[in-house]
């Protein structure tokens, strides 16, 4: 996080300050060989506004200025210190400033606490709230409203779940044992397991078989090599070597709107964007809900009638500091009624 002085430069109303890298310096990025700009104003009024965050953002009615982010925005270098319109830029160097973060209306859904020790929060992430700042939610979101509401700026989430996906999210709540436990989470030291409504086969009915002979009860294997495109929500299933692996077991079947549907228990043990649902689309069994698959309907992100019926439902580790095998549940359930 920049430093402001000799202190951190916070959040602002919960949001993290945003970063720049001046083009030069030494080390390999991408503006390496760029030229460095003659001073901290042609840089921004010249590159960063036009290029980067565009003249079409503004603050009410007033257009950014280069003004705006050494005033409102506290621009400050990588050493801490506020940074003037014509001082020199350090090639390379890194920039820090707040973003404008207009007023949002609120998703109507609260965060439930799981758990809470001095390192962690274990919460329940309610359908249709951001993990993160994504889009259109910044101060809606999971980390933005904890900071808020908690007065903790430390609050950071350490995975992420689709908005549309409800359940249990690990936040860390202190730098100085973050890193831990986020190194669970790269290396799969996390146990995830998932709850999900699915629709069965077209014309399925008791007794017919299911995609994989997943009408045993036992669970199955799903792998598949996943695309994720940019500019497009679906990800694609697309031949080539697996980079993806779901395990998939039919916990019963019932009927909701005169048509078959099955409670499913999904293991993640790998972690593709949409990878449980798009499996579960490729099976032929969409999950109830779900606005993008088989087909995105692009709904109004403040549309909350139909919630994908898709809930993180247990999360376990052993605690990177006692050693303990440390297990979470969910205190949400699903309901086909609201998809």
């Amino acid at each position: 996080m920049a430093r402001f002085g000799k202190r951190i430069l916070p959040p602002r109303e919960g949001v993290t300050a945003a970063r720049l890298r001046a083009p030069g310096g030494t080390q390999t990025h991408a503006g390496r060989d760029l030229p460095v700009p003659t001073s901290i104003r042609a840089w921004l009024d010249d590159v960063i506004i036009p290029t980067t965050l565009g003249r079409e953002q503004a603050l009410g009615a007033e257009e950014l200025t280069p003004a705006f982010f050494t005033e409102g925005g506290e621009l400050t270098d990588q050493h801490g210190g506020r940074v003037a319109l014509d001082d020199e830029v350090i090639p390379g160097g890194f920039y820090f400033f707040h973003k404008p973060a207009p007023p949002e209306d609120r998703v109507p859904f609260e965060i439930g606490i799981v758990h809470e020790d001095d390192d962690l929060l274990i919460v329940d992430k309610p359908h249709f709230l951001a993990s993160t700042p994504n889009g259109v939610f910044v101060r809606e979101c999971v980390v933005t409203r904890l900071r808020v509401e908690r007065g903790e700026d430390d609050i950071v989430a350490m995975h992420r779940l689709d908005r549309v996906t409800g359940g249990l999210l690990a936040v860390s709540r202190r730098p100085e044992t973050r890193g831990a436990y986020q190194v669970l989470f790269q290396t799969r030291g996390i146990r995830k397991s998932y709850r999900a409504l699915a629709w069965l086969p077209e014309g399925w009915r008791d007794g017919d078989p299911l995609p994989l002979g997943l009408e045993s009860g036992e669970e199955r294997d799903v792998r598949s090599r996943l695309l994720k495109v940019d500019g497009e929500r679906a990800v694609r299933e697309v031949p080539g070597e697996p980079n993806s692996h779901t395990g998939v077991r039919l916990v019963r079947t019932f009927r909701h709107d005169g048509r078959g549907a099955g409670e499913f228990a999904l293991v993640p043990h790998t972690g593709k964007t949409h990878q449980l649902r798009v499996h579960m689309n490729g099976l032929g069994m969409p999950l109830l809900g779900d606005p993008v698959y088989p087909v995105d309907v692009d709904p109004d992100p403040y549309d909350f009638s139909h919630a994908l019926q898709l809930l993180a439902e247990h999360l376990e580790f052993e605690d990177p500091f006692t050693g303990e095998t440390r297990a979470f549940m969910t205190r949400m359930s699903l309901d086909p009624a609201a998809s």
